[in-house]
């Protein structure tokens, strides 16, 4: 037995598909590369693999991570090229790091994500500052989320460990953030861009927004570095 830790991304044709169609597709692409993944046993043996977070639906990512357990050694080279052939559009795999067969998995290692948002304001410059100085120096904000089943608060400022940093240009606004991860739970991008639509009155257009997944880390290091 053998596990490889993967960096790979999510890219704009596939930005609408769900976590667990991402999942199947990774899959698919593991059995095209005829790689000896490993399998669980039982009645509906599932092939061995497992992400660090899920990633929304219409969000995309520049780096997500993914352990794959082989039930026979291959070398990095020979899984790299065979599985970089065999993934879809909108898929890319960056690095592959064999791993130490005990190491925790990565839903339990990851505490951070980084993200870079790009939507359209009808707001000057000075009207955008005011408006993300008040949000970075307020000290609580509550959000309400909603499911089918119940109706949650939430404090998103405790999941936010530093300003939001932003620019203006051409009437586009990006933004670049970073979002704890934590056991009890998180905080989303569009969340932040609701009250920054609804509370700090900013003329942005959310569902317009563009949002990528730049980085997932554990005390500040990269998850493809962590063993």
């Amino acid at each position: 037995m053998i596990k490889y830790r993967l960096e790979i991304t999510k890219g704009e044709p596939i930005r609408y598909i769900s976590h667990l169609d991402f999942a199947s597709l990774m899959q698919r692409a593991i059995c095209r590369a005829h790689l000896p993944a490993a399998y669980s046993e039982g009645f509906n043996p599932h092939m061995k693999i497992s992400f660090a977070s899920a990633l929304s639906v219409g969000v995309t990512s520049d780096a997500e991570y993914m352990d794959l357990e082989l039930k026979k050694d291959i070398c990095q080279p020979e899984l790299f090229d065979k599985l970089s052939k065999a993934l879809p559009p909108g898929v890319r795999l960056l690095k592959a790091r064999q791993i130490d067969m005990r190491a925790k998995a990565l839903m339990s290692i990851v505490d951070e994500a980084s993200y870079s948002i790009v939507l359209p304001c009808q707001d000057n410059l000075n009207t955008v500052t005011e408006a993300v100085n008040k949000f970075n120096q307020t000290k609580e904000i509550v959000v309400v989320r909603e499911t089918p089943k119940k109706r949650k608060e939430i404090e998103i400022k405790q999941y936010l460990p530093k300003a939001m940093q932003y620019n203006l240009e051409d009437n586009t606004l990006n933004i670049s953030l970073n979002i704890k991860i934590t056991s009890t739970g998180t905080t989303k991008p569009n969340e932040i861009l609701d009250v920054l639509k609804n509370e700090y009155k900013l003329n942005i257009a959310v569902e317009n927004a563009l949002v990528c997944r730049t980085g997932l880390y554990h005390q500040g290091k990269a998850l493809i570095d962590i063993d």
